[in-house]
């Protein structure tokens, strides 16, 4: 089902905006990679299937994931996020370049709150909610999820949005991102973890450090551990 989901992705028109626009620049491309030829649609979710933990992206890159067609490849984003999760054991290899790399995942799943790459790379707020659906379905057919880690404020808004639809939670406003904060919504629903985006903005200031998003993943890796021990 998960497979199918991808390919219903992968299809997915909803939105004519960003279907033009990651058409655009896919034939316009980057000069450092004019030998490319750019993925230029939306791009699907990536994991194990049986992951405990489930990151929640942002929306891919114009030149990364737009161009290889697997989540966070082949940007500086990609370069730090799959750098921490071979440190802390979820990859197999600590860099990811294309989709044909081997890179494969052990017990975290990766999507995103848009899967077509974005002008300015912010989505606009009906892009979100068309894409949403996916994630909804992506949060049921993960049976064994533990755990959530919101990489950045939208994907993390994103996620009690879909909790607050279903009833979860009542409000949104408990829920206060920062940096390495984890949160229980409801019994029987992940441990969410929120997290700055691994985004270059972040990175190249120092607002967030290769450290500081190992912790993110050791306390997700804990967590995980902790939950499946309590079941």
């Amino acid at each position: 089902m998960l497979e199918i989901l991808q390919q219903e992705i992968v299809a997915c028109g909803r939105c004519p905006r960003l279907r033009e626009y990651t058409a655009q620049i896919a034939c316009v491309k980057r000069r450092a990679y004019r030998d490319w030829e750019y993925w230029g649609k939306p791009v699907p979710s990536f994991g194990d299937p049986r992951a405990r933990v489930l990151i929640l992206g942002l929306a891919p890159g114009a030149h990364g994931s737009n161009r290889t067609g697997r989540m966070f490849t082949g940007d500086g984003s990609g370069n730090m996020l799959y750098g921490v999760l071979y440190k802390t054991g979820f990859a197999s290899q600590p860099g990811s370049s294309s989709r044909d790399d081997g890179l494969t995942l052990r017990d975290v799943y990766i999507t995103a709150a848009a899967h077509c790459a974005p002008p300015g790379n912010k989505p606009a707020p009906e892009e979100l909610r068309n894409c949403r659906p996916y994630f909804e379905r992506e949060l049921d057919l993960l049976k064994d999820l533990k755990v959530l880690v919101a990489l950045g404020k939208i994907a993390f808004d994103t996620y009690l949005d879909v909790l607050k639809a279903r009833g979860v939670i009542r409000s949104r406003a408990p829920f206060v991102f920062g940096h390495d904060c984890q949160f229980t919504t409801a019994p029987g629903q992940p441990i969410l973890v929120s997290s700055y985006h691994p985004s270059q903005q972040n990175t190249s200031t120092g607002k967030l450090t290769e450290k500081m998003l190992v912790d993110v993943f050791r306390r997700a890796r804990r967590l995980a551990e902790k939950a499946s021990l309590e079941d």
